[in-house]
């Protein structure tokens, strides 16, 4: 929706927040950018993009962040992450897949508890409003207490049940429990805004067919996106082609859980039949390459998936798999390490920016609320902060966001129409306490190094 096109009643008069002064990367389907432009925000929604000097004059704003000197875009979405793993961060580093579940896994049954996810995904939510993260897709365990931390702190987080068919769920529910447990929870919870249910179904590896069909069908029922692991390193392909004679992307099409409301998480080794699956199927896929570069999985072909129009969007994985929720460190590997093959124009750096914004809106099914900063959209928008060496001269502002920005140059963070960072510092969370909590809770998680 252009300002033009805002009902005569929607344009002026009294707003919540107006952003103003800085250069506005709107992340439009044109790309726009408005110098010394300005955002104005009504009941968490943006009510107009255009020139500050028009919207200063229109708008009379309860609250204003002077973006002089300063970038401001969509807020990053992270479409694939297990946040409260902030408290296993840097136990299991240098290992295979294969290895870091091995690692991993026991020591979260050992430690996860309501109150210890609480403690993580707080110092996760810190981590990612310092980022410049506004929404995260989060598969993780007692996703209650998760939702919660979240909505306490303003943050749009998207959450639901998990299925992992292990001897020992760390919330002690056996599988056997979790489909009437999960389809309760689903009928009782009303997503929040700007978010929608979400059923995790954590791989073909960990659960069987006539499981995933399940799963599968009480997302459908629920209308919830259905998100799992999928095709992560070639380990993982021979153990689900064992285990069930078929790759993972060809057992899931197989059994009909592929689709528009399906997010693949990884789906790094792919054959070009799986590619061309996913795009008849309109499935999504969730890239997380500092991940998969660190656990050696490979590099996943989003150019072909790309080329192919599969939607693509950008994760970091969880702090203890890539040891960080930077997702601008993400848009940066991604936009680098595709052009390991000889290609520097694989995937460029405007398509990099728009993987962490607009099309990770896409990929959630959201993409007619977030990503972009348009009339009508939620008001989640971030505010980098230019006048720095590292981020001067500025000629091109998606170069500058994937070669050069760092997490460390958000200023401001604004959810949902509310600033949860101002001049760095948080203001729905009491930072000190969040980092006790969170070493505090992880001291039992302390492991020996590996020999």
């Amino acid at each position: 929706m252009h300002p033009t096109d805002l009902p005569a009643q929607d344009r002026g008069g009294s707003i919540d927040l107006l952003v103003h002064g800085g250069d506005v990367l709107t992340v439009d389907a044109a790309g726009t950018l408005v110098t010394d432009g300005a955002v104005a925000v009504r009941g968490g929604r943006i009510v107009e993009v255009g020139p500050a000097d028009r919207l200063r004059a229109a708008y009379e704003a309860a609250e204003e962040i002077d973006a002089r000197g300063c970038l401001v875009l969509p807020g990053l979405v992270n479409t694939h992450t297990h946040l409260a793993m902030t408290l296993l961060r840097g136990i299991a580093d240098d290992v295979t897949l294969q290895g870091f579940l091995a690692r991993v896994i026991p020591r979260e049954a050992e430690l996860l508890s309501p109150d210890t996810v609480t403690a993580g995904i707080r110092g996760a939510i810190a981590e990612s409003v310092r980022g410049g993260v506004t929404t995260a897709l989060d598969m993780y365990w007692f996703h209650e207490a998760a939702a919660d931390a979240a909505r306490d702190a303003g943050w749009r987080l998207l959450t639901g049940p998990t299925f992992m068919d292990v001897p020992e769920p760390p919330d002690g529910r056996p599988y056997g429990e979790r489909l009437g447990w999960a389809a309760a929870h689903l009928k009782a919870h009303t997503p929040a805004p700007g978010t929608r249910p979400v059923v995790f179904a954590h791989s073909a590896y960990t659960l069987n067919p006539e499981q995933l069909t399940a799963i599968a069908a009480l997302a459908r029922e629920h209308g919830a996106l259905l998100h799992l692991h999928a095709a992560e390193n070639a380990g993982e392909v021979a153990t689900v082609a064992e285990q069930h004679g078929m790759r993972p992307v060809e057992l899931l099409d197989s059994l009909g859980v592929l689709g528009p409301d399906t997010l693949l998480a990884h789906a790094v080794d792919l054959t070009d039949a799986e590619i061309a699956t996913l795009a008849r199927t309109g499935t999504g896929v969730a890239h997380c390459p500092v991940s998969n570069l660190k656990l050696g999985c490979g590099i996943a072909r989003v150019p072909e998936l790309l080329a192919a129009g599969v939607t693509v969007g950008l994760g970091t994985d969880g702090a203890v798999s890539s040891n960080t929720l930077d997702l601008l460190g993400a848009v940066n590997v991604a936009a680098l390490v595709h052009k390991a093959g000889g290609d520097p124009t694989a995937v460029g750096a405007e398509q990099a920016v728009r993987m962490a914004t607009v099309e990770s809106a896409r990929a959630l099914g959201l993409g007619d609320q977030l990503g972009s900063l348009e009339a009508g959209k939620r008001a989640d928008l971030i505010v980098l902060d230019l006048e720095r060496p590292h981020l001067t001269p500025r000629h091109d502002p998606w170069s500058m966001l994937a070669y050069a920005a760092s997490a460390s140059d958000v200023r401001d963070t604004v959810v949902e129409g509310r600033v949860l960072m101002r001049d760095r510092d948080l203001l729905t969370l009491d930072e000190p306490a969040v980092l006790r909590a969170l070493r505090d809770a992880a001291t039992t998680s302390e492991v020996a190094p590996s020999v």
